[in-house]
């Protein structure tokens, strides 16, 4: 499995997405980098296999604050806003 990286503009993408979304998919290609006006913009890789995530970071603090079950989040703190003035 070749997990080479590609890079094609925008423009070019348009027309092609779905059989470059598809060699991704399939493994063909590891990463496609989308270029505007030659800089990088965006990038489609593939969906981690179970165990494998790329995204293990994403909410990896979920837990780990508590608060009183008495505290309000939404309460106001009183604190006038330059936005209010």
């Amino acid at each position: 499995m070749s997990m080479s990286e590609t890079t094609i503009g925008v423009t070019a993408f348009k027309s092609q997405c779905l059989g470059l979304i598809d060699a991704v998919a399939q493994g063909k290609t590891g990463r496609i980098v989308l270029l505007k006006h030659n800089k990088p913009i965006a990038a489609i890789v593939p969906i981690a296999k179970d165990g494998d995530d790329p995204f293990e970071l994403w909410g990896a603090m979920r837990g780990t604050i508590t608060f009183p079950s008495d505290l309000d989040l939404t309460e106001s703190t009183g604190e006038i806003w330059d936005a209010e003035k």
